[in-house]
């Protein structure tokens, strides 16, 4: 399994010198890839020019959305054409983990009906796709730069309902999976692999799952801090859930990386709970 971790691109007091630096020395220790998370109504960057800024100082390590919520852009044209200059530009590094989100906010002050994603999101990403593969859409031709990888960057899709399956199936390259236990992934995994043999699909679909992580002296500080307000929107009980299932020691970290790996998952990626760039190292020193 490999194992990846993220840009801390949605920590309160994020800066520019914080995502380059974890970019570099994550490059360094030999992660498989940077990724990031996804809000409109919050002090986060935004996901593809995060990634794009960490392209520019790094050469070889993966670059993930997980993932990017792809309705409230409402453009498919404009987000096709995003994706494919990130991964054009990084040398083809970009895998694009998208989903429809949750949280009715975002949708507000976008514009686009909450109500409306599921929709949305099966209409935005089969016009993505299809642009991805060169059709034409106007006098010059189709919506370029041609992607690195043919017929678009690698798509893995988040979600446990039927119809994120069913967008694996019909759209997808695989599945990641935002948060929950090991348990729950190995049973999102075989619908995921059903749903894929069922359509007659080719190989294996990408299988990535994703944990949260602070480590050294201030780490339960650090998750209950970061997680709570992340999280605040959907309750405190929930919140707090979350915060508790931080991986604040060395063991705990290694737990998710045995467990995820004996139920399937192709790539772990830790999030951080802090812009402390020591926070590589010490993952490292942990799991790698």
């Amino acid at each position: 399994m490999q194992v990846g971790i993220g840009l801390p691109s949605t920590i309160p007091g994020v800066d520019r010198a914080s995502v380059l630096g974890y970019a570099r020395r994550a490059e360094e220790r030999g992660f498989s890839a940077l990724a990031t998370i996804d809000r409109l109504v919050f002090a986060n960057y935004e996901p593809l020019i995060a990634l794009a800024s960490a392209a520019a100082v790094t050469e070889r390590i993966r670059l993930l959305t997980d993932i990017l919520i792809v309705p409230y852009r409402a453009n498919a044209a404009l987000l096709a054409k995003q994706a494919a200059t990130v991964d054009s530009l990084s040398g083809g590094r970009l895998t694009l983990g998208v989903g429809i989100g949750g949280r009715d906010d975002d949708y507000e002050t976008s514009g686009v009906p909450f109500t409306e994603r599921g929709a949305r999101m099966d209409e935005m990403l089969r016009e993505m796709k299809a642009i991805w593969g060169g059709a034409e859409r106007g006098f010059a031709g189709p919506v370029g730069p041609p992607s690195a990888r043919e017929g678009g960057p690698e798509l893995v899709i988040g979600g446990r309902t039927d119809a994120t399956f069913r967008r694996i199936r019909e759209l997808g390259d695989g599945w990641t999976m935002g948060g929950g236990t090991p348990d729950q992934f190995a049973a999102g995994a075989e619908k995921v692999r059903s749903a894929w043999s069922e359509a007659g699909r080719e190989g294996e679909p990408r299988l990535i799952a994703l944990c949260y992580f602070a480590l050294g002296d201030t780490a339960r500080a650090d998750a209950d801090s970061y997680l709570r307000e992340y999280y605040g929107v959907a309750g405190q009980e929930v919140a707090d859930m979350i915060a508790g299932s931080a991986a604040v020691t060395p063991d705990m970290a290694v737990q998710y990386r045995d467990g995820f790996a004996q139920a399937g998952c192709d790539e772990l990626i830790y999030f951080p709970c802090s812009t402390d760039v020591g926070q590589v190292d010490r993952l490292a020193d942990a799991v790698l």
